[in-house]
């Protein structure tokens, strides 16, 4: 009876740490999608850039540039371990992982395109993003510490990414 009782108070415990975890994830999916003109932008850009790469329903295109079958995106609670360059359209770097390092996130916190196009792949993966404007930063400036702007408004957005694990 005792090893009974110890076993629904084990089984019980780990019920209600899983539960306490989900509960714990409040991150909500966007639908927010992109426009029919930022779409074209972005299939602009592509076509005169000679690169075939797939449109997602949200109105991103990506590249999986390097397949795995490691552990997948589970949701937007999942943290994340990459590697990555972010490029404008011109081809400026406006950030990455440093050299030698990697970046951990949580994808939810993100913008909406890495939240939409990681789910696509799996740990040891790689993927090229092409970001329409509504799906990246917007009609705002994105600024450095001393107030440059790294990304101007209105910017397409080409996300190079590793994904290197998923926690």
């Amino acid at each position: 009876m005792k090893n009974i009782l110890l076993g629904f108070i084990i089984l019980s415990a780990v019920c209600l740490s899983c539960s306490k975890k989900d509960a714990a994830c409040n991150l909500n999916d966007s639908n927010i999608t992109a426009s029919a003109g930022e779409t074209a932008n972005v299939q602009a850009y592509l076509t005169s850039q000679g690169i075939t790469a797939i449109q997602h329903s949200s109105g991103f295109f990506y590249r999986i540039t390097q397949a795995a079958t490691g552990k997948a995106v589970v949701n937007l609670c999942s943290s994340i371990i990459t590697k990555y360059t972010g490029k404008l359209t011109n081809g400026t770097v406006f950030d990455q992982t440093p050299t030698g390092e990697t970046s951990l996130f949580v994808l939810g916190q993100l913008i909406v395109g890495w939240q939409k196009g990681l789910p696509l792949i799996s740990s040891g993966a790689k993927i090229t993003l092409y970001i329409p404007p509504s799906l990246g930063y917007g009609s705002t400036d994105v600024k450095n510490n001393a107030g440059a702007v790294i990304v101007p408004a209105n910017s397409i957005l080409i996300f190079d990414i590793d994904l290197l694990g998923v926690l």
